[in-house]
């Protein structure tokens, strides 16, 4: 592994289990929690470091660097791990109109372990600059859903996808091996 991380005895991990929501299915699937690693990497941590991190531990492929779409959507082929490179910024998870959303302020250094059928949006820059690692499992493919009519068979898939094999930011141990 390539960058010094929050050893594992010090990290603080919020898990949070969201309804499903109309037809936005949240964690109801699968079972899996959202996973956020409060300050996983160091504060500074650049988004190159970041990604070459999260590629060494082997099981997600870093894809993009960008903010967060301001519109909710879930992916139903992928689960998804954003890693914040920098700033800091309003997230809602499970839905702005759901009333068992997670609304969660995320900074640098922070990490998203967000499972296949969670809705997620970006509330509010609260800096400028706010940018993620976006990672997804190595050979997934991720597609968008925004829990529309139609989209029942996609949402349907989502139980079949394997979970993570090895934690995407700690490897052989780590809190998405516990859940």
């Amino acid at each position: 592994m390539t960058s010094k991380l929050t050893p594992l005895k010090d990290l603080k991990v919020l898990k949070h289990q969201i309804p499903a929501h109309g037809l936005i299915p949240n964690t109801s699937t699968q079972g899996k929690p959202l996973l956020i690693y409060r300050s996983a990497f160091p504060s500074g941590t650049g988004a190159s470091q970041i990604e070459k991190h999260l590629a060494s531990v082997g099981v997600v492929t870093p894809q993009w660097r960008y903010t967060m779409y301001s519109t909710s959507h879930f992916h139903s082929t992928s689960h998804e791990v954003l890693a914040v490179a920098s700033g800091r910024a309003k997230l809602c998870f499970g839905h702005e109109d759901n009333p068992k959303r997670v609304q969660e302020t995320l900074a640098g250094g922070d990490v998203i372990v967000v499972p296949a059928g969670v809705a997620h949006r970006l509330l509010e820059d609260l800096e400028g600059g706010f940018e993620m690692v976006g990672c997804y499992p190595t050979g997934s493919s991720w597609d968008m859903c925004y829990g529309k009519s139609g989209e029942e068979s996609k949402i349907e898939k989502i139980k079949d996808l394997p979970w993570f094999r090895k934690d995407p930011v700690y490897g052989d141990e780590g809190p998405a091996l516990g859940v």
